[in-house]
């Protein structure tokens, strides 16, 4: 009697089955000189800095062990905590007026003069507006000195044109105005970054939605806060926690315009950093504040990274 069994099919071998054990492991070898690379660049220098903090050293003679003396002078040092309330106010400059300033700029560019002028307008806009970040900073910075300057520079021959001489000013060279001169230049600098991120983010939104809004009565506000904002959410979390990152250690235009100065209104960490290697030759106390400034990067980085994967999981749990 036949068998009235239908015939079963071939099982289905994973992909990497069908890959013989020996060509699985010579993948391994392509991985070896960006591993390689990364330990010369990254692993290495890092140890290394690392170790010096507890060292004293200038760059000449060998360095000497002395524990924990650079943290505690680091901890009571006042330079230090001014350096950091300064990159506080870099975070306001660089993260939070070019996030939401860039975010409306996307949003009015993608949703109003790309509908009523043309994609190609708003591709030069953008392309506009990113301009600054393709500058290196240092130049960009000795053009804004150049601007600024007390004597002849531009801004003070303006107000001196228009009448408002009174309100000329040593921008650079005042306490009181130095630090929110640098501000207004990284301002300039990185607000084209957030525009182009959100731009391209933007392109993924279904048309139909602001149209159906369109219908419904929603105004350009309306759509901004129920569309744009939270379809393009997971680009916001890249472009605030990049910009802050680069906030943290900022270091071009402090060195180009101000010298961390005058006095230390302008000093940030990394030119604090800097200024002990190169100018102190205190190398030990210089690795010191580098690595704090390493360390205060990474719990911001994964403090960021945390809080966007728990949002995520409610949205899809919501």
């Amino acid at each position: 009697m036949a068998s009235t069994l239908a015939p079963t099919a071939p099982r289905r071998r994973a992909p990497s089955a069908l890959i013989p054990k020996t060509s699985r492991r010579s993948y391994w070898i392509y991985l070896v000189p960006g591993l390689a690379l990364l330990t010369m660049v990254i692993i290495v220098p890092l140890v290394w800095n690392v170790y010096l903090t507890f060292t004293s050293y200038r760059g000449i003679r060998p360095p000497e062990w002395i524990g924990l003396e650079n943290w505690a002078r680091l901890f009571a040092d006042e330079t230090f905590w001014t350096s950091f309330r300064n990159s506080i106010a870099m975070i306001g400059a660089m993260v939070v007026l070019p996030t939401l300033v860039g975010l409306v700029l996307a949003a009015l560019l993608f949703d109003l003069v790309g509908k009523k002028f043309g994609g190609k307008m708003a591709s030069f806009l953008r392309a506009t507006y990113y301009l600054p970040q393709i500058l290196p900073s240092v130049i960009a910075a000795i053009v804004i000195g150049w601007i600024l300057r007390p004597q002849n520079g531009a801004l003070n021959s303006i107000l001196d044109g228009v009448g408002l001489g009174a309100l000329q000013n040593n921008w650079l060279g005042d306490p009181d105005t130095a630090l929110l001169s640098i501000m207004a230049v990284l301002v300039w600098i990185q607000i084209g970054y957030p525009v182009v991120i959100f731009m391209a983010a933007l392109q993924r939104v279904d048309p139909a939605l602001y149209e159906a809004a369109e219908l419904d009565g929603a105004n350009w506000y309306q759509r901004f806060q129920a569309i744009t904002v939270g379809m393009i959410r997971p680009e916001i979390f890249v472009v605030v926690l990049t910009c802050t990152i680069a906030a943290l250690k900022v270091f071009g235009p402090v060195y180009a315009l101000t010298g961390g100065g005058p006095g230390t209104s302008t000093i940030v960490p990394a030119y604090y950093a800097y200024s002990q290697f190169f100018q102190a030759q205190q190398v030990g106390y210089g690795a010191t504040i580098a690595t704090a400034l390493t360390a205060v990067i990474a719990v911001v980085a994964v403090i960021f990274i945390l809080v966007q994967t728990r949002l995520e999981r409610r949205e899809e749990v919501g």
